[in-house]
């Protein structure tokens, strides 16, 4: 039976502030074969009965599923509901289940081309006098308002400098938390919407905020500054109230709003909060005149220019995790352990009178004798501190930060602390779980685990470099190392594409890309030794402006990316092309292979020379920049850059290969980027693999790559005829080696190969995170190679897949799957005898050319016709479930 099981909307399944008319998808599942789409008809309405539509396309003649675009008229906060059906030539589905979404603010114009909103509400704070400039104390503001009439859908628009969470009425709005999240402000500020209709009241209600520094004022960066966007946190509101009888009434903050210090005494990203119950106001947020100090709110001007919806991708609380054990240490602390490194919060429960507190410490690891190990938070504190008012239990965690942490210290606690009063509370970004991968070697399943939680970790809002010590910042390289990575994992669409907005706005005007996205170091070169070095432009951090974007569109199949990024993008290669030296690239700073373990002692710069990383990205960059232009129709831009593309490959080849073929560079990671991003002369590919199999014997088989090679290794060996090699190196146990980590009781993935060394003594303190998710980039060759699931850059997004897993490695079975936009993409494959049985799934209105590795025939190969290529068997196939048996 042919049914849709789901809708999108901009790649998410119920959008809340969208500013334009989205683009629409569904997921079709049937139990036959060969199904292919033939028809739909697709309609949108103001009501849930389909009475009032707005759009109805009719029956409409089209294979495709995704990436639909609509023509209609949108209306400021209204909630829309859309709902399909299709047709394959043979059977017809049922109209879907109905999907809504819901509008944000029209631009000044009226347009809704996500342009910024008719923004209606002054910001207000409770931070008037210069006192407040340097403080990390926490406020409220609030405002009556009054409800005349019966009300039939209203919206509230927020958003604030600093972080901040609503309240209506007495009820925190929503479940988001660490808004409005962190963004390049000044270019960029996001606001939140909300439906409120069940929190509003017929006559007076109240509405009203808590704000505290958050990215925008507190403490942030390598230079530690305070105060780097503004010195004043503030709230802006507006409610939109349509109510029964047609009429429609704004409602925003203004200056009858007061304000007034919170309980939240302090809170800071890296220090942690503290609470004092005793500065609590009871009802703060009712209609009713609450007790307190409450002033005049001051007005802060803010360029609503920069304002833009956010429609998904937001911060909750993603999983609840009870504390395993509180035990004592060798040095007499109490400490508890949750099993699993995070980043979050801990809830905790306590019963206690006036004056009792609780105070915990966050921490990742324990040193080699057991005891609570600080040092590698550098200067980050980490704490959270509760102090009681009256006697009773509460139950408590901080608002306004998030730790790095699997072990808390209990520096203070009344009574007796148990394991069932602690739970983590990891915080990340809302993405739909995309990947699964299960094979026989339970370290490998350990592994998957761990690059997993890196991600889980390090996406708040921003793609972190870690979420402990005083950093936590958006690394460009680490982004782009684990983007295909993290695609595969979780629908990462939307949480990128916001990242991408922000690179963009923090690109030089000349086209330099940050090393850290947002750029919270701008205009700061003093004071620290990085930055001084050169703030932008490193090869292979620079880069994620095109290959986050390429990566989407590769595992997406959406071209609004690419015309969103188009500038950025060709900012970026430009920069390059201006500061090159006859196609030779090097600029300033540059991190080169960072941490590679062939660098020179107490260095964290790799042995491969920059001219050749730099070079080789600088081809790698280009070349798909050339891709993207073509698939936007750019046709001119996209031969002008494919000749520039031609000058650097040749440049490259003739610097970094000598006369015999040989690389000038004998290291793992020159040899590693010349194979992937095909920089080899083809009579050189075989001589540059033997080449570098020659270097990994030498370190009997293990890598000493760092930042740059590590993702592409297992690559570049499998794409040449060395897959023993690949897997071989992936199974390696000792150090150096992924697998290390896992028999080291790794929970995440870590900064240093040797983070905990084999004596249980530390990397240095100054840089030696336990959640440091780079290194867990070999997820993609577990998902590409193991399981062998493919995207076909020609037709993106998982139209036509490319099913080829890689067997080997010992392993008795692997099964992967990916969740696409057209639904799931299933591989699993089982190793009986010298027989493999190999079962695929292709989603309906999608094919794949499934692949037979070193396959010697085909013994069962349930419909399809299988031909022999260069070293495997392949066959084209339509959507449905496919069992094969093959003779290896």
């Amino acid at each position: 039976m042919l049914a849709i099981k789901k809708i999108y909307m901009d790649y998410e399944t119920a959008p809340v502030g969208v500013s334009h008319m989205p683009q629409f998808a569904w997921e079709l599942v049937s139990d036959k074969k060969n199904v292919k789409q033939k028809s739909y008809e697709l309609q949108i309405a103001k009501d849930a009965d389909f009475t009032d539509l707005i759009y109805n396309s009719g029956k409409t003649e089209s294979e495709e599923s995704a990436h639909v675009y609509v023509q209609g008229t949108l209306e400021n906060a209204k909630r829309y509901f859309v709902r399909v059906k299709a047709a394959d030539g043979e059977e017809e589905t049922l109209w879907s289940d109905t999907a809504s979404f819901v509008t944000a603010l029209a631009g000044a114009n009226g347009e809704w081309e996500e342009g910024a909103p008719a923004w209606k509400a002054p910001f207000v704070s409770a931070e008037t006098d210069d006192s407040y400039k340097n403080a990390s104390k926490g406020t409220y503001v609030r405002g009556n308002f009054e409800i005349k009439k019966e009300v039939k859908e209203a919206y509230a628009f927020t958003t604030a400098l600093g972080l901040y969470q609503f309240y209506l009425n007495g009820r925190k709005v929503g479940e988001d938390e660490m808004t409005p999240g962190w963004t390049s402000y000044r270019r960029h500020l996001l606001y939140q919407t909300y439906d409120v209709t069940e929190y509003l009241q017929k006559g007076i209600n109240g509405a009203g905020a808590m704000l505290a520094p958050g990215w925008y004022k507190g403490v942030m960066g390598l230079t530690k500054a305070r105060n780097n966007y503004g010195d004043q946190t503030a709230f802006t509101m507006e409610i939109v109230v349509r109510y029964t009888d047609g009429t429609t009434e704004s409602i925003c903050t203004d200056t009858s709003w007061t304000g007034c210090d919170s309980p939240v005494v302090f809170a800071e990203i890296y220090d942690g909060e503290t609470y004092d119950a005793n500065l609590e106001i009871p009802d703060w947020s009712k209609a009713e005149t609450p007790s307190g100090s409450w002033k005049p709110v001051q007005l802060v001007f803010f360029d609503t220019e920069v304002m833009r919806a956010q429609y998904a991708a937001k911060v909750h609380v993603m999983d609840r995790i009870p504390a395993k054990r509180i035990f004592k240490t060798p040095a007499g602390d109490t400490v508890v352990d949750f099993a699993q490194n995070m980043a979050g919060r801990i809830e905790v429960t306590a019963s206690g009178k006036p004056g009792d507190v609780i105070e915990l410490h966050c921490f990742e690891v324990l040193d080699k004798d057991g005891n609570v190990y600080l040092d590698n938070l550098r200067a980050a504190k980490a704490t959270m501190k509760y102090t009681f008012a009256k006697e009773g239990t509460v139950t408590w965690h901080p608002t306004f930060t998030y730790m790095g942490f699997q072990y808390a210290l209990i520096v203070s606690y009344p009574g007796e602390p148990k394991a069932e009063n602690f739970t983590a509370c990891t915080l990340h970004s809302d993405m739909a779980s995309t990947g699964k991968l299960e094979c026989s070697n339970p370290l490998l399943n350990q592994l998957h685990h761990n690059f997993l939680w890196g991600l889980k970790s390090n996406f708040l809002d921003v793609p972190t470099d870690c979420p402990q010590r005083d950093e936590r910042l958006g690394w460009t390289g680490d982004a782009q190392i684990f983007c295909r990575t993290a695609t595969y994992l979780m629908n990462t669409y939307t949480f990128y594409k916001k990242w991408l907005r922000d690179l963009e706005a923090d690109q030089t005007p000349e086209g330099g890309v940050p090393h850290v996205v947002p750029n919270i170091e701008e205009g700061r070169t003093d004071g620290n030794w990085l930055l001084s070095q050169g703030p932008h432009s490193a090869a292979a951090w620079a880069d994620a402006a095109i290959i986050n974007p390429w990566t989407m569109y590769l595992m997406y199949g959406d071209k609004d990316i690419l015309k969103r990024q188009y500038n950025s993008m060709k900012g970026w290669i430009d920069f390059m092309r201006a500061h090159a030296v006859d196609y030779i690239w090097n600029y300033k700073l540059q991190f080169g292979d960072w941490v590679a373990l062939d660098a020179e002692e107490g260095s964290y710069f790799g042995a491969t020379p920059n001219d050749l990383t730099c070079t080789a990205y600088y081809a790698y960059s280009t070349g798909l920049f050339v891709k993207m232009a073509k698939a936007l129709g750019k046709d001119d831009v996209a031969a002008e850059y494919d000749e520039l593309y031609s000058k650097i490959v040749k440049k490259f080849q003739d610097t970094f290969f000598d006369a015999e073929g040989n690389m000038t560079a004998q290291t793992q990671t020159a040899h590693i980027v010349a194979l992937y991003f095909q920089l080899t002369p083809e009579k050189y590919i075989e001589k540059t693999v033997e080449g570098l199999k020659k270097l990994l014997a030498k370190e009997n088989g293990h890598l000493v790559t760092g930042f740059v090679g590590t993702p592409y290794f297992c690559h570049a060996l499998s794409q040449n005829h060395a897959l023993k090699d690949a897997y071989d190196l992936l199974l390696k146990e000792d150090f150096p080696s992924w697998l290390y980590q896992v028999k080291k009781g790794a929970t995440t993935i870590w900064e240093h190969w040797d983070g905990l060394k084999d004596d249980g003594s530390m990397w240095s303190a100054d840089m030696n995170s336990f959640n440091h998710y780079a290194y867990g980039a070999i997820g993609e060759w577990m998902y590409r190679a193991m399981a062998g699931i493919e995207a076909d850059p020609e037709q993106p997004g998982f139209k036509h897949a490319v099913l080829y897993p890689r067997i080997g490695g010992n392993l008795k079975y692997t099964e992967g799957n990916y969740h696409s936009i057209y639904g799931n993409v299933g591989v699993k494959w089982e190793v009986q005898g010298t027989q493999i049985l190999l079962t695929v799934q292709i989603p309906v209105n999608t094919t794949a050319q499934i692949r037979l590795d070193q396959a010697k025939a085909v013994v069962k190969s349930d419909g399809l016709t299988f031909t022999k290529a260069a070293d495997y068997m392949s066959a084209e196939a339509g959507s449905g479930t496919y069992h094969i048996v093959f003779e290896q």
